[in-house]
């Protein structure tokens, strides 16, 4: 990538964090209602305190810091950049205001644009591919504001709508179906030229014994079946942990549901909505995903299994993503080979802990911090959802969660033993 595709390419990713903002009032730039939650205040700061911490202090001669205290409030969880505020805490603060952060992302525009082009010929390959990562990283940011404002906006008792023009779409459900795939000896991981993230790889084997994937995710009205069968006052379906997490969260049903008279409702970023029966279930726990595979007398599939699935067809453009609009997962409208949505509308839940690949080393410094610290105790999705970038996918993406997180657009896929 040239200095004038780096251009491009930072300004479009930077426009779209702001226009996610558009739609919002002053008021609600706040609110962090848990702690898994950050006010859009914070991402709007902290993907600019980014590129401040990791290329203007180290490339620009003699830096002055928009403000100096931005570097406490708007650190996440980086040790090598020092004190932050503690991630519970972020809602707590109603300085700076809106429009002090929105300066504050407008003064770093101007100072990576400068940069940009002075970095010079023999430091241009490092800096592009590090600048490549932060604007991956800032698309990040990006999916967990919309995740993030959705909740916000879901624990007023008004459910406020975020925007009133996205249109959901209709398309009768196909048929689940479960195709075949055969084991065998298969390399998995990120091979090429182009940037992933460092949990990719490297690239290795794994053998897969002979499996079937389902055609497509598991859908609202197939989940509610479950619902309706009372899966979720069954401990037979749970681990034990999942059980628990039941009855001490008093969970019913899939996050954002609600119960009306009999008729289930769904609150989105367009509002409350009747429930979708024919979209991908989403805004559920791996706990969930596993009862319900449970449940069904199937499982999840491995993260190999279903990354060797994707080579059936390997179309990712095509899937529902934050580029379409709907901001919601949609109903199967174009089939992708035999597969349908493995990309887009739903991260899918898989049955893999998320672990180092083997020969897998952190890097030194702050970008250790980005993806290895983080390797126990969480789940790995795979796939995008409608609040993912099409350009930030990949069939080798790693996402990964606890098991008990939902407020992110998380479905599953069901996987069983081949014939």
């Amino acid at each position: 990538m040239d200095r004038s595709q780096m251009h491009a390419y930072f300004q479009r990713v930077r426009a779209h964090t702001v226009a996610i903002c558009q739609p919002l009032a002053p008021e609600d730039y706040v609110p962090q209602p848990i702690a898994d939650v950050s006010p859009p205040k914070w991402h709007l700061g902290h993907t600019s305190w980014f590129y401040e911490a990791v290329f203007l202090q180290k490339y620009t001669p003699g830096y002055k810091a928009f403000n100096p205290n931005y570097k406490f409030i708007f650190n996440s969880y980086y040790e090598h950049f020092g004190q932050r505020v503690e991630r519970p805490l972020r809602g707590t603060l109603s300085r700076p205001v809106v429009d002090e952060v929105l300066a504050y992302r407008a003064y770093i525009d101007g100072q990576m644009e400068s940069l940009i082009d002075q970095v010079p010929e023999d430091s241009w390959a490092t800096f592009a591919q590090l600048l490549v990562l932060a604007l991956n990283h800032e698309q990040q940011h990006q999916e967990l504001l919309l995740t993030d404002l959705k909740f916000i906006l879901a624990c007023n008792p008004e459910k406020p709508t975020y925007r009133r023009d996205l249109k959901a779409a209709a398309a009768a459900l196909p048929p689940l179906q479960f195709i075949s795939c055969a084991g065998g000896l298969y390399d998995i991981g990120w091979r090429g030229e182009c940037f992933a993230y460092d949990n990719e790889g490297p690239p290795h084997q794994v053998f897969l014994a002979d499996y079937a994937l389902a055609n497509r995710p598991v859908s609202n009205g197939e989940y509610l079946d479950f619902v309706r069968d009372g899966g979720y006052a069954d401990f037979r379906h749970w681990l034990e942990d999942g059980w628990r997490t039941v009855e001490q969260e008093g969970w019913q049903m899939p996050l954002y549901w609600e119960e009306r008279d009999g008729e289930y409702w769904d609150f989105t970023l367009g509002g409350m909505a009747p429930l979708n029966v024919e979209a991908p279930v989403t805004h559920i726990s791996y706990y969930e995903a596993e009862a319900f595979a449970q449940w069904s007398g199937r499982r999840l599939p491995t993260e190999a299994e279903w990354e060797i699935a994707t080579r059936r067809h390997g179309v990712v453009e095509m899937g529902n993503f934050v580029d379409i609009g709907p901001l919601q997962p949609q109903p199967a409208a174009a089939q992708q080979g035999e597969f349908y949505q493995l990309f887009g509308d739903v991260w899918e839940w898989t049955g893999s802990a998320y672990l180092p690949y083997p020969g897998y080393v952190r890097v030194e410094g702050p970008l250790g911090e980005y993806n290895g610290k983080f390797m126990v105790n969480q789940m790995v999705l795979r796939g995008g959802s409608c609040a993912t970038s099409s350009d930030h996918i990949r069939p080798t993406y790693r996402n990964f969660f606890k098991c008990d997180k939902r407020w992110q657009f998380t479905g599953l896929r069901l996987a069983e033993r081949a014939g």
